[in-house]
């Protein structure tokens, strides 16, 4: 055997480790998610972190490098249960709605109208999405009923 597949062999099980570790790292803390993962959505948004406990639920502020602004609201449970968002570009929505994305961009694709303003609120009995955007002027909101605490006041939620 040659010293370079001798050396390639030696390297798999090292492969294999890196491998089955990138498949069990945290999922991100998407709308449903846990909070184990806050930090790495600051990271992939490249923002800054501030966590704020409120009376009901934490608040986890991501503000980005681009001056946008991110906010995941996490129960006392430690599920992700409504996500808000504001600023000169949307975030990237599959990574904050996690497997709630696929149905929402459905639902979304059925309301789309072209023009420069865009509304769009999609309400379904366990996903609520209300989104407003023109250009450099973005913000949306979005939340689980079945995950929101008991007596948290929706409309707070900026």
């Amino acid at each position: 055997m040659s010293h370079a597949k001798y050396r390639a062999l030696r390297m798999l099980p090292a492969l294999a480790t890196v491998a089955l570790m990138a498949a069990q790292t945290p999922a991100l803390a998407a709308l449903g998610g846990d909070a184990g993962s806050v930090q790495i959505d600051s990271v992939r948004l490249h923002g800054q972190l501030i966590s704020t406990s409120m009376l009901q639920y934490e608040r986890h502020d991501i503000t980005t490098a681009a001056g946008g602004a991110v906010h995941e609201y996490l129960s006392r449970s430690g599920r992700v249960f409504a996500v808000t968002w504001q600023g000169q570009m949307p975030p990237d929505l599959r990574q904050l709605f996690g497997s709630y994305f696929e149905p929402l961009r459905a639902a979304e694709a059925a309301h789309s109208r072209p023009g420069a303003h865009r509304q769009v609120a999609i309400v379904q009995p366990d996903f609520v999405y209300q989104a407003s955007g023109q250009l450099r002027a973005f913000r949306g909101r979005a939340y689980v009923p079945s995950l929101v605490p008991v007596g948290v006041d929706l409309s707070a939620l900026q």
